[in-house]
Order: structure tokens, then sequence, then C-alpha cells
């Protein structure tokens, strides 16, 4: 009983409220991880150990404490869907990505570039219409794995311990996770522990982009395209996500200066202003068809 009422009260504090204008718990955590990577990582001189050392302490006192909470019987029923909301992003998401499909659609290319920056690491500068686009669906089916389906995995399976050891996971990740000369191996223990937590969810997600668009092309892309991706869980999910879309993505893209040559996923014309709105009906769906599966689950089991 508790699952479910917590995932659908945390899914639904996200539609009505959204991201949290101040004060978010990740905007503290974020200072938190700059003072830790100061002291564990001064001028990139840190190795991997001690990588390890500053991920346990900036995520492991707060996912204990999560759980001694939820001991706490009236208390678990405020700090449980608490926990999901805050660690949750589905109307962000649209929030960032709506403004970009509007502006390509206006054909306003500066606004549409300078939205699309708030999305993505890529530089935006230069972009036509159809880069923007790309950068924007894959930023949705890429994101909406990490900060919404992920999020529910683990909620599913261990609670709210378990989003917030994923959510300050993803947080690190986002944050140490670049093979730069001051984070390659510093950095290395929150890459390869966001990889581990969002294994299982990645595929999950890849399956569900599969089943609620074109089916086979995604799992075609999915089982041909994703393995030369360079990472383990974007590509299933970009890859599937393209194919379900029947759109093209990937290619070359310009990161820090620097051109990546990627490879090409799904099949089908460039995407357009619509590829980012279907993606985002995609995320949407999957995303309220996770809530309902979790909330049976958890009523089935009470």
């Amino acid at each position: 009983m508790m699952l479910a009422f917590a995932v659908v009260g945390g899914m639904l504090l996200d539609l009505l409220f959204g991201e949290p204008r101040r004060a978010h718990p990740l905007v503290l955590f974020g200072r938190l991880a700059d003072s830790l990577e100061a002291r564990f990582n001064p001028g990139g001189r840190g190795w991997r150990s001690h990588g390890v050392m500053a991920w346990s302490l900036a995520v492991l006192p707060w996912v204990l404490l999560t759980a001694l909470l939820c001991q706490i019987g009236w208390l678990a029923w405020i700090i449980q869907p608490i926990a999901l909301y805050l660690a949750v992003g589905l109307r962000s998401l649209g929030e960032h990505a709506e403004p970009v499909a509007r502006a390509l659609q206006r054909n306003n290319l500066p606004e549409a570039r300078r939205r699309v920056g708030y999305l993505v690491s890529r530089e935006t500068g230069e972009l036509d219409e159809t880069a923007v686009a790309r950068a924007a669906t894959e930023s949705v089916l890429e994101n909406g794995s990490d900060a919404v389906f992920a999020a529910l995995f683990w909620f599913a399976l261990l609670g709210a311990p378990g989003v917030v050891l994923y959510r300050l996971a993803n947080t690190l990740d986002a944050m140490w996770g670049y093979r730069t000369p001051r984070l390659e191996r510093f950095g290395w223990a929150a890459a390869r522990l966001d990889d581990v937590l969002n294994y299982v969810p990645a595929r999950l997600v890849a399956l569900t982009y599969a089943g609620l668009g074109r089916f086979w092309s995604a799992i075609e892309s999915w089982r041909t395209q994703a393995p030369l991706w360079d990472s383990p869980n974007a590509g299933p999910v970009m890859a599937a996500g393209a194919g379900a879309l029947g759109v093209s993505l990937g290619g070359a893209a310009r990161y820090h200066g620097e051109w990546h040559e990627r490879p090409v996923l799904g099949r089908g014309p460039a995407p357009t202003f619509l590829a980012i709105t279907r993606a985002l009906k995609l995320v949407r769906r999957g995303a309220w068809l996770w809530t309902l599966l979790i909330a049976l689950g958890g009523l089935l089991l009470a």
C-alpha cells in the first residue's frame, strides 16, 4: 500500500509543481560535491581511491539517513513520495524541451540554439535547424531514462533510500564523470557506479520505447546500433528511441571544441521540431505506464 501511495503521490507532485525553484536539495548537494572534490582532487591530482572515498562521503550518509527516517511509520508516508518527487524530472524535461520545439516551429533559430544549450553539453552556437532538433530529441530520450525511468526503477526496488542513492549517484556522474585531465582518475568511480545503477533501467527503457512506438524498428536499431555507441546505457536507450520514433539521430557533434563522430541511430528522416514533441509524448506515456505498473504491483504485494 505504501509503495502505491508513494509512487502516485510523487509523480503527481512533479506534475503539479515541477522542479522546486528555490533551495532544491540537489543544489545544496552540488555544493557539497564541489567541496569534496576540492579536498580529495586538488589540482586534478586525485586517484581512483580518492574518488571512491569522496563518492562514499557524498552519497552514503544521506542514503542511511533516509533509510532510518523511513523506519518511523508516520514519517515514512511523507518522506517516500517527497523523495520520489525531488528525484524525478518529468515535468522539468518538458519545460526545457518544449521551448526548443516552439522556437523551431516559429523558425527562430537563435532562440532554439539558446534553449537547446540548456539541455545538452555540446556546442550549439552554429547548429542548423536539423542539428538542434536532433540534439533536443536525443536529450529527451536519454534524460527521460536518467531523470525519470531510472528514478522510478530504484524507487520501486528500494523505496526512498533507493531513489536517493540513484539520484545522488547520477548527479555525481554529471559533475565528476568526465574524461578530462582533471577528472579522468578522480571521477572514474562516479562514472562506473552510475553505469551500474543505470544498466538494468536503460534496457527496460529501451523495451518501453519499443513497445510504445515502432516496435520492430526500435528492436532492430537497438540490436545493431547500440553496441556501436560509446555509452553502454545511452546506446540502447537512444537507438531504441530513434527506431521507435522513426527518425535518424546520432552523427557528428562538437563537444568542448572537438568534433566527435558518432554512429547513426534509428531509421528514417532527419528530425524536425515534431520529433521533439513526439519524443516527449513517448517519455510521458512510458512514465505513467511505469507508475501504473508499480502502483499495481504495490497493491498486489500489500
